[in-house]
């Protein structure tokens, strides 16, 4: 006699591999590298800190008055 098994948790079982293989190629595709990754959080904190460093204070403003 053969094992009884079920069809929809095996059709399911199927699906979710199959999933799980597509997401993989894509992260290899369309991933970012980490050095990518990181050079881009760089690149934002300095943009962040150049314009932190031109942003007019309130002490600014008041020796416009």
């Amino acid at each position: 006699m053969s094992e009884v098994i079920n069809l929809n948790k095996a059709r399911k079982a199927r699906q979710k591999d199959q999933k799980k293989a597509t997401a993989a190629q894509n992260r290899v595709v369309y991933g970012i590298s980490a050095r990518d990754r990181q050079a881009a959080s760089e690149n934002e904190r300095l943009e962040m800190r150049k314009l932190d460093q031109l942003r007019l204070g309130k002490s600014d403003e008041n020796k416009k008055s």
